[in-house]
């Protein structure tokens, strides 16, 4: 059933990338090609999951409004991979199994089509053909802002660049990362859990599942970064470690960062201890987040 749910979820947010991004045609531009080459060129689709299974947990089953919401925060998500990767950045030449977009299109046009994506977003939750409140439009709008900015997901990458060849304590490195992969989770749980109508006492609950679950996705990516193989990540190994970058295996060395990434796995469980079956996604994502091999 997971796996099930799983498939469905990638179908549908897929679906809804190619209704809600520019089309191409004949005289399309290459900045909307660089942009579907971004946004539908695959991937985990983990933070559209976890809106549609945190939704689901409150018993509001998948709709067009879930769809939408899944679409915005993965265009977010894939204009922050064409950021990072860029040579100003992370300087990664490989992502999801193929070229960066940069090397795809050129520098100029990737850092174009990740500001286009991250707009995007925005016109898609404020879009009139969206079929919700528009107090409920403003919570997801601010939500999402919230993770993507100075507050959130761009602070993370801005803590990360400024950290290259230095020594971080643990709760420096957590912090770090709540920023920057941990805060569009949460929005990703939290926009979920708005469409369902979740009271304050559920939202309070997610919101911590949300903050486990992201930092126990860094550490498994750091722990993948020694561990895999560029075929199998999709993206160059040992990236971090050429780059002299602090992870929590440098920190804590391999063994005790996985043990730290189950820890954070039963927590988040632990979290969800009040919801009924219709959580059993959310419980299922989250092994899938510490046992992904990708």
């Amino acid at each position: 059933m997971f796996q099930q749910f799983l498939k469905q979820s990638r179908t549908r947010v897929e679906l809804a990338l190619d209704t809600w991004l520019p089309t191409l045609s004949s005289d399309t531009t290459q900045l909307t090609s660089a942009m579907r080459y971004s946004a539908c060129g695959g991937g985990k689709r983990v933070r559209a999951i976890l809106a549609y299974a945190s939704a689901e947990s409150l018993g509001r089953e998948a709709a067009e409004e879930l769809d939408a919401v899944a679409a915005a925060l993965e265009c977010i998500h894939a204009y922050s991979l064409i950021h990072d990767d860029l040579p100003s950045m992370d300087d990664d030449d490989l992502r999801r199994g193929r070229p960066s977009c940069h090397i795809a299109h050129g520098e100029a046009i990737a850092i174009l089509a990740g500001d286009a994506l991250q707009t995007q977003a925005f016109q898609i939750l404020s879009d009139d053909q969206l079929t919700l409140e528009s107090s409920i439009k403003i919570q997801l709008i601010k939500e999402l802002s919230l993770a993507s900015g100075a507050q959130g997901m761009v602070l993370g990458q801005a803590i990360d660049l400024s950290s290259v060849d230095q020594s971080l304590n643990q709760s420096d490195l957590e912090n770090m990362h709540r920023c920057k992969t941990g805060a569009l989770i949460r929005a990703s749980i939290r926009m979920g859990a708005i469409v369902a109508s979740a009271n304050e006492r559920q939202l309070t609950a997610l919101t911590k599942y949300s903050e486990l679950i992201g930092l126990a996705f860094q550490v498994q990516d750091d722990v993948l970064d020694v561990t895999s193989e560029t075929d199998v990540l999709g993206k160059p190994k040992g990236a971090d470690e050429a780059m002299n970058k602090p992870t929590f295996v440098s920190l804590l060395g391999l063994e005790q960062a996985q043990k730290f990434a189950k820890n954070l796995h039963h927590q988040a469980l632990d979290s969800l201890s009040d919801f009924d079956y219709r959580a059993d996604n959310l419980r299922h994502l989250s092994g899938y987040i510490v046992n992904r091999s990708y």
